[in-house]
């Protein structure tokens, strides 16, 4: 039986390693997407900004973005 237990230990201790490289890929993705999400949201204001820029008449309205009750009229939802 102490055999068994070894390997099992082994194994265990194998299978932690595996999932800790696991964990830290999974930290990883997480910082890049959290990275990638705020570059989108700032070149997303970004152009919002250079389309009220480039109409200031007025002739955007009051764009926004998201705005569900907009996309709701024109409906997409």
């Amino acid at each position: 039986m102490s055999t068994f237990n070894r390997i099992m230990e082994i194994y265990n201790f194998i299978w932690m390693l595996e999932s800790h490289s696991a964990q830290r890929l999974a930290w990883r993705d997480a910082e890049e997407m959290r990275i990638a999400r705020m570059r989108a949201e700032a070149q997303a204001a970004a152009q919002a900004q250079t389309m009220l820029d480039a109409n200031p008449s007025g002739q955007l309205g009051n764009a926004a973005l998201d705005d569900e009750d907009a996309i709701k009229r024109s409906g997409l939802l």
